[in-house]
C-alpha cells in the first residue's frame, strides 16, 4: 500500500470528509495536524502550494484537496494510485 499523507486542522469539515472516505477504503494515513503548528503549516504550503486543508499526498504525489479527492474516488483514478505498489 503506498503512503499517504493528509495535512488538516481539527475543526476542518473538509478534512473530516476526505479521512472518512480513507478509513471507508480501508487506507491508513499519516495525519499531519497543522492547526498549531506553523513549521507544519509551512511544508505543507511549500509541498503543495495551497495555503487550505486539507492537502493530501500518495507516495509524495500532490492530491490536492478534498474536492479532489472525491473526484479521484468517482473517476477510478484513487483506486489506481492506491494500487500501484500492491503488485
Amino acid at each position: 500500500m503506498p503512503k499517504v499523507e493528509i495535512y488538516s486542522k481539527f475543526y476542518c469539515p473538509y478534512c473530516k470528509r476526505a479521512k472518512q472516505l480513507l478509513n471507508e477504503k480501508g487506507v491508513k494515513f499519516e495525519e499531519i495536524e497543522v492547526s498549531r503548528n506553523q513549521d507544519l503549516f509551512s511544508e505543507m504550503v511549500r509541498r503543495s502550494n495551497h495555503q487550505t486543508v486539507p492537502q493530501i499526498f500518495i507516495d509524495g504525489h500532490h492530491i490536492g484537496g478534498s474536492d479532489d479527492l472525491n473526484t479521484a474516488q468517482q473517476s477510478g483514478e484513487l483506486d489506481r494510485l492506491l494500487m500501484k505498489k500492491v503488485a
